[in-house]
């Protein structure tokens, strides 16, 4: 599977079910991200609005938001602002506003938090594409790069949608939605709009991790090989093993074996990868191959999600890009 950093829109004929093309990945004391398809398919455009390597950047909101109490909406991802454009980081783009009243969230507690897609004509956009079995992926982590959940909300009839979070730590929190919509000016176009939300009470940063090739999660070890360079591609790959034994189970998780989503630390710009391993099956690993890049130097807190015996496990790891 080639990969392609995201540009501009995607071809408006493709299967019913698409491969997410984000870009994500890393290696070693060295990260480089970019969009790939999933394992399954064959590779397809890049997407606008994940900054790696394309010109789109993110435009401004045409008109009064809803506040979400970091006083940056309207301005994500704005060329100036010390933002990345065009990778997540905006609340519109292209004609689509992620909107919603909630500006706070509590904490400690599972909550709900809905919102609704405007298009381009300002009313909520209905009929979305299916990507890897869901209408839309949502993610959510804080500032310090912790709390991290990948969900899939719950849309109603009039375009409002629901999404389940666990609880909360206190801070300010990032919430993202991933969807392309299947009909309209932007059908087949696919968008990360996001917009933050305040949890009140005493927030506690938690240091970064630093960069390393590896890391446990309930038993498997994750390794990251490979010298990806920022701006460059490269292949790079992950190698689950369990008790020092190559792990050979893995079972598809939303048609692929494994999920890399990528925050970048200090303004959490996010970046989604998908391996170009072919999935056959509950027996994939243990390696899977991974091509990527990316333009932007600095750390990034790396998630990298598989599932064994319908259990899904979650591997976090900090990783750099020189």
């Amino acid at each position: 599977m080639s990969v392609s950093t995201r540009s501009i829109t995607r071809p408006t004929t493709r299967p019913t079910t698409r491969r997410r093309t984000l870009a994500a990945a890393a290696t070693g004391a060295v990260l480089a991200l970019v969009l790939a398809a999933c394992g399954s398919s064959s590779t397809a455009p890049a997407r606008p609005g994940t900054g790696h390597g394309g010109s789109a950047a993110a435009s401004a909101p045409s008109g009064p938001m809803p506040s979400t109490g970091d006083g940056m909406d309207g301005m994500d991802g704005m060329p100036g602002m010390g933002i990345p454009a065009g990778n997540g980081l905006a609340a519109e783009q292209d004609g689509y506003r992620l909107d919603s009243t909630i500006a706070t969230l509590p904490a400690g507690q599972a909550v709900s938090y809905r919102f609704t897609v405007a298009g381009p004509d300002g009313r909520p956009v209905t009929d979305f594409a299916v990507d890897q079995t869901k209408p839309m992926h949502f993610y959510a982590i804080r500032a310090d790069l912790t709390g991290y959940q990948h969900v899939h909300p719950v849309p109603a009839a009039d375009g409002t949608w629901s999404v389940d979070l666990a609880a909360l730590q206190a801070g300010t929190w990032r919430l993202y939605a991933s969807f392309t919509p299947d009909s309209g000016p932007g059908k087949g176009t696919d968008h990360v709009l996001s917009r933050t939300v305040t949890v009140p009470g005493r927030a506690t940063d938690t240091p970064l991790p630093a960069a390393a090739p590896s890391t446990t999660v309930d038993g498997y070890t994750v390794t990251v090989q490979g010298e990806p360079m920022a701006g460059m591609a490269h292949p790079l790959t992950v190698t689950i093993t369990k008790d020092g034994r190559p792990v050979t189970d893995l079972q598809p998780y939303l048609d692929t074996y494994a999920h890399i989503s990528a925050f970048h630390e200090g303004d959490q710009a996010f970046a989604h990868l998908h391996p170009e391993t072919r999935v056959d099956g509950d027996h994939g690993g243990p390696v899977l191959a991974f091509h990527a890049e990316l333009a932007t130097s600095g750390n990034w807190r790396t998630f990298l999600q598989f599932q064994t015996a319908g259990q899904l496990h979650t591997a976090a790891l900090t990783l750099h890009v020189a």
